[in-house]
Order: C-alpha cells, then sequence, then structure tokens
C-alpha cells in the first residue's frame, strides 16, 4: 500500500492551518491547538518544514511561525520531501546501483514512469487546494485521469 506517513499528514495538516491565517505568526502552541495535535509533535515537523523553506521561524515574544510563500505556489510533493526525502515507489526510481537486478530488471523503466506519475500528481496540487472542500470523492474525476502507457506496451 502505498501511504503518507503520519508525520506527513500531520505536517500538510499544520500547513494549512498556516495557509488559513496567512496574514498571522502563529507560535508552535497555538498551531498544536488548531490543528488538534500535540505541541511535542508540531515542534517536531516545523524543523524539517522550515529547513525545506516552505514556513519561516521568526523570534520572540510575538515569535512564531507562517509560510514562506503564498499556499497556491506550494505543491504537495514539496510537504512530502520535506518529511520524506525524494518520492520513489522503488530504490531504482531515484537511485542506481542500489539493486542488484538493476542490469536485467524488465520493470524498471515501468516503476519510473509510475515514479514520475505520482510527483507530477502531488506536484499539481496546492496547498491552497487542500484548504477547499472537495465534493465528494470520485476515483476519476472527469478530466483528470492520468493516461500512462507501460514501456513494451
Amino acid at each position: 500500500m502505498l501511504r503518507v506517513t503520519k508525520l506527513t499528514d500531520y505536517a500538510t495538516v499544520v500547513l494549512t492551518v498556516l495557509a488559513a491565517q496567512s496574514d498571522r505568526v502563529l507560535s508552535a502552541s497555538e498551531l498544536a491547538e488548531r490543528a488538534g495535535l500535540e505541541a511535542p509533535t508540531v515542534s517536531k515537523l516545523l524543523k524539517p518544514l522550515a529547513q525545506a523553506g516552505l514556513v519561516e521561524g521568526f523570534r520572540g515574544a510575538n515569535g512564531g511561525y507562517r509560510l514562506a510563500r503564498p499556499a497556491d505556489e506550494i505543491g504537495l510533493i514539496e510537504i512530502v520531501e520535506a518529511m520524506e526525502g525524494p518520492l520513489g515507489m522503488t530504490e531504482c526510481s531515484v537511485h542506481e546501483g542500489n539493486c542488484g537486478l538493476e542490469h536485467q530488471c524488465g520493470v524498471r523503466a515501468n516503476w519510473r514512469r509510475i515514479n514520475d506519475v505520482v510527483v507530477e500528481a502531488l506536484s499539481s496540487v496546492t496547498l491552497a487546494q487542500m484548504l477547499a472542500p472537495t465534493p465528494s470523492f470520485s476515483p476519476e474525476p472527469a478530466g483528470r485521469r492520468i493516461d500512462l502507457r507501460l514501456a513494451g506496451a
């Protein structure tokens, strides 16, 4: 099963709180309260988000955090990669030379293509879009289907 970690999910929640309050600087404890998370968890999330340039931190009595860029300029892929590193469906999707079957593998090119489709999909959804309520889930929204042709097919 493909799934982001809880921390990545929580990071998205924290960032949507910041996006909804884009005119304010929020402390870690305010973020925790608004996100419904524990303060230590939020503090743990803020460090990699700041290192990735997604949030800015301010010190002092009125210190806290805010988005480093507008929410419509932050793609979900940036959040995933900030928390988990480069997206890779398989090890060879990210790094070459880590698999003994690499030179005789018949599926490697297809995994890379699938990896690229997932990266593109996550890149096309912005943090701002995550704030908007969505209609009921549809597995294949009209006009949003991604055609994928496997190598050799």
